[in-house]
């Protein structure tokens, strides 16, 4: 069994369950996912499989990455293959938007080349989706803490979305470390766990997930079999 699927968030919307409840889901484009590298511990040091998600158009892939992928009788290739160097299995296919490693076992059985659909994860109950949150840009402390801000009340000018005062008194007469203030927001990896897999269609490769996952719609993310709910 692999140990997660890439894919792309599409969007949410609801499903009713067999109790006949409505369920609001996060559909989830998962796959299908080619091998492009199988790493072993002998070769690289430890044992992982990596997988790409999309197809990169070749005017916008570099020329690494085309060869990462497929021959492209490269000088270096053609080097090593004079000098009697065997060549690595490519997986022959188009350059991929996206590409992540999944650590796995010595003892894993998958192939350069192998495609992954989202039947995969049909035998998963709960699973851990990893994304990267939607970018605010500079905020301040009210949209990125949930501040309450100032009074609105008389004797109050122009401080009304201020953080208010952050000093301490002589001691320690400094500003604590990790004081919550305005800065950067979102854009970060975020990891959901324990979200319970409602359906996967691999026919159409898509997966529900109940509830919400990070980032836009259209986002890249990572799905992986739950570490707590297994």
């Amino acid at each position: 069994m692999p140990v997660g699927l890439l894919g792309k968030k599409i969007g949410m919307t609801q499903v009713y369950n067999d109790d006949g409840v409505i369920v609001p889901v996060t559909v989830i484009e998962a796959g299908p996912c080619v091998v492009t590298q199988v790493r072993t511990a002998d070769r690289d040091g430890y044992d992982a499989v990596q997988l790409g998600f999309g197809d990169k158009p070749r005017r916008l892939a570099s020329r690494a990455a085309r060869g990462h992928v497929a021959e492209i009788a490269g000088r270096r290739q053609k080097q090593r293959a004079a000098a009697g160097v065997e060549s690595v299995a490519r997986a022959d296919c188009e350059p991929k938007s996206f590409v992540r490693e999944f650590r796995c076992d010595s003892g894993h059985e998958f192939e350069v080349g192998q495609s992954l659909a989202a039947d995969v994860v049909a035998d998963w109950k709960f699973i851990d989706v990893i994304g990267t949150s939607k970018g605010r840009g500079h905020a301040g402390v009210m949209k990125r803490h949930n501040f309450s801000g100032q009074r609105a009340s008389h004797g109050v000018k122009r401080v009304h979305r201020h953080p208010g005062s952050i000093g301490q008194s002589a001691d320690p007469a400094r500003v604590i470390k990790g004081t919550r203030m305005a800065g950067r927001y979102g854009g970060s990896r975020v990891t959901v766990r324990n979200l319970k897999l409602v359906k996967a269609d691999a026919e159409n490769n898509m997966v529900l997930v109940e509830g919400a996952v990070p980032g836009p719609n259209g986002g890249y993310v990572v799905l992986r079999h739950s570490a707590k709910n297994r």
